[in-house]
């Protein structure tokens, strides 16, 4: 069996912003703190959600570094350092793994996409080049490429390609992916509407946006999920559904940022081209926060 580098709920961190637009470290740590407090299982830092795209390459390896030195130990750092550019993405995962990351997130090559052919090179090189435990990120919404079934098989066969975090949306696929791969690729959700289908699976956890604004919740429902008490893992999750829905109705991280505003962390907006949310969607997410008592 490959090693597991979590079990439960990981989040896909914000990156809070200054009103200049630049990194509020303060902020993060704050955030970092706030979910490892709350149960958070793993911090996934410059992922999607941390609006890594639009990041220096400073910024990137500021914010692995920040994230390392915070979390300290308590729980597991895991650095997106993906890329649609090969060499990029094996020089910024050496970079991460001396930073003391403790695993990769790495999403499919985008824009340029590649075959299937193309991704096990891809993978390939990035794991042959670290020794870090390495996450597949299939996001096809996004990127316009998915892993298939077969491609997650061949890739299990490298010793330190070890998960995926399954966002295709598609139960069907990632029912096969378990069959096939067992034990040597293991699975995540992507989505945090999807926890309870895929942990039933044999999924690990969730890489999550909710975890943001409730870790303890996200946590304490992968929990029962992994003990196998899944009608109470159940009854948890349809109560936050609403608001696990409402954190997308906009393009993320747009409304998760909104929420924890709202909820008093003040971690500014996003960088553009994404901008605020309107009016319509503010009033229903904010209704929905206050429904959850989230609302300071």
């Amino acid at each position: 069996m490959k090693p597991i580098v979590f079990t439960g709920a990981a989040v896909a961190i914000v990156t809070p912003m200054n009103e200049d637009g630049s990194i509020n470290f303060d902020r993060l740590g704050e955030l970092i703190d706030f979910n490892i407090e709350n149960g958070t299982d793993a911090v996934v830092i410059c992922g999607t959600t941390g609006e890594s795209a639009t990041m220096t390459d400073e910024e990137h390896i500021e914010c692995i570094r920040y994230a390392v030195e915070r979390t300290a130990k308590r729980v597991p750092v895991i650095a997106g350092t993906g890329s649609n550019h090969t060499e990029y993405a094996v020089n910024l995962s050496k970079k991460a793994e001396e930073l003391g990351a403790d695993a990769l997130l790495c999403v499919t090559p985008y824009y340029n996409k590649t075959s299937q052919a193309g991704l096990v090179a891809h993978f390939k090189a990035i794991a042959g080049a670290v020794s870090l435990p390495i996450i597949l990120y299939s996001v096809p919404s996004r990127t316009g490429v998915n892993i298939t079934p077969e491609t997650c098989l061949e890739l299990s066969k490298v010793p330190n390609i070890v998960a995926v975090k399954e966002a295709s949306g598609n139960i069907s696929q990632i029912a096969k992916i378990a069959a096939m791969c067992g034990d040597e690729l293991h699975i995540y959700s992507g989505n945090d509407d999807q926890i309870i289908p895929i942990m039933s699976l044999g999924g690990k956890g969730v890489i999550s946006v909710l975890s943001n604004c409730c870790p303890k919740e996200t946590h304490e429902i992968c929990s029962l999920c992994l003990e196998g008490n899944f009608a109470e893992a159940n009854r948890r999750f349809l109560s936050m559904l609403d608001l696990a829905n409402a954190l997308f109705c906009d393009v993320n991280p747009i409304p998760v940022k909104f929420a924890l505003n709202r909820m008093g962390f003040d971690v500014g907006g996003c960088r553009m081209p994404l901008v605020e949310m309107s009016d319509k969607n503010k009033e229903y997410l904010s209704g929905v926060l206050a429904k959850h008592g989230l609302l300071k």
